[in-house]
């Protein structure tokens, strides 16, 4: 490395109830920074502490306490003194509020992953990163960075077995938490209205689950419809999907489109941050209806090979720029300015 290895602590403040996108950069982001040189300390809810090597300092922090929480204050400002970090990184609103009430002399710089009105504490970073065009238009920083989130699902070998138990025309795969903002429940009530060869899973976890199960079974749609659960390696899916759906209506960036883009996977999509960034326009829904995923779907699902070559140029931008590498790169660059504006070495 040219630059000296610094010191760094990244704090998720999630309650560690799921795994999303948030979570899964933020893994990635410290592994890589470590596999550079630099100590990296993670802050984060203990039932985290699995997800990470033992290259990465893993801090066990109570994080499903409120903001405001005094004990939750107390702990984090006594274990980021003793650690004396160059800088601390927050992801997250959360994160980002905890570190501007703590006060600490070292550099902070927070990243924003979804949309609100209002991001509490977000004035008292030194640096701010977005992760979408959408997200950066929200945040009123003077020094704000767009920063897509890297993956490196373009690099699994070819010859990797399916997972699809069953064969069928058109084999369609939609990855997410299963919560009512990623619009699963729409997705299914559409699946009803398509023809009956097109097999759709859905993979994740979350509070929908038992509800979704039964509008499948209500709707008659069980031999069509599966979900498959949290799979750790959702890119074997993808690999071998025909079509990867985006049901959500709302997103700080879409990591499933990125994933699905890298794995030569088409996506169609509703318009969230990421998709109407990265997707062609034909390729992205005019709202999150039903109708309007469902014109989306009865135009694309019978020319999916035409819809690939559409997105062909989508696919090669992402493998050659939405790369974990690169988003390493300009996050340490991020880290380098700051510290060198304070005559740091």
């Amino acid at each position: 490395m040219a630059e000296s290895p610094l010191t760094i602590a990244m704090l998720l403040a999630t309650p560690g109830k799921s795994w999303g996108g948030m979570e899964k950069h933020t893994a990635e982001l410290v592994e890589a920074l470590a596999h550079k040189g630099h100590v990296v300390h993670l802050v984060g809810h203990p039932a985290y502490q699995n997800r990470f090597s033992t290259s990465v300092h893993f801090h066990p922090m109570p994080m499903h306490l409120g903001r405001r929480n005094p004990v939750l204050h107390l702990k984090l400002r006594k274990l980021l003194r003793r650690l004396a970090p160059d800088l601390c990184h927050g992801q997250g609103n959360k994160a980002i509020c905890l570190l501007s009430r703590l006060k600490l002399p070292a550099k902070q710089v927070g990243t924003i992953h979804g949309i609100k009105k209002n991001h509490q504490g977000l004035e008292r970073m030194d640096a701010v990163i977005g992760v979408s065009q959408t997200v950066m238009a929200t945040l009123n920083h003077p020094n704000k960075t767009l920063i897509y989130h890297g993956s490196s699902t373009g690099q699994l070998p070819p010859s990797s077995p399916s997972p699809f138990s069953t064969n069928s025309s058109v084999q369609a795969v939609s990855i997410g938490r299963l919560e009512p903002v990623k619009g699963f429940d729409v997705l299914i009530k559409v699946w009803k209205q398509l023809n009956n060869d097109e097999r759709l899973t859905i993979i994740g976890e979350g509070s929908q689950r038992n509800s979704l199960e039964e509008q499948i079974s209500a709707t008659g749609l069980s031999s069509r419809v599966s979900l498959a659960g949290f799979q750790s390696a959702p890119e074997s899916w993808l690999k071998h999907a025909d079509v990867c759906i985006v049901s959500s209506h709302r997103e700080g960036l879409s990591y499933v489109v990125i994933e699905a883009l890298q794995a030569g996977c088409p996506v169609l999509a509703t318009p969230v941050a990421g998709a109407m960034e990265l997707l062609p326009a034909t390729a992205v829904a005019e709202n999150n209806s039903a109708e309007a995923i469902y014109q989306l779907l009865a135009t694309h699902l019978p020319a999916l090979k035409q819809l690939s070559v559409i997105e062909r140029p989508a696919m090669e931008h992402a493998r050659r720029e939405l790369t974990i590498e690169n988003m390493v790169c300009r996050t340490e660059d991020i880290y380098q300015k700051l510290l060198r504006s304070t005559g740091h070495d």
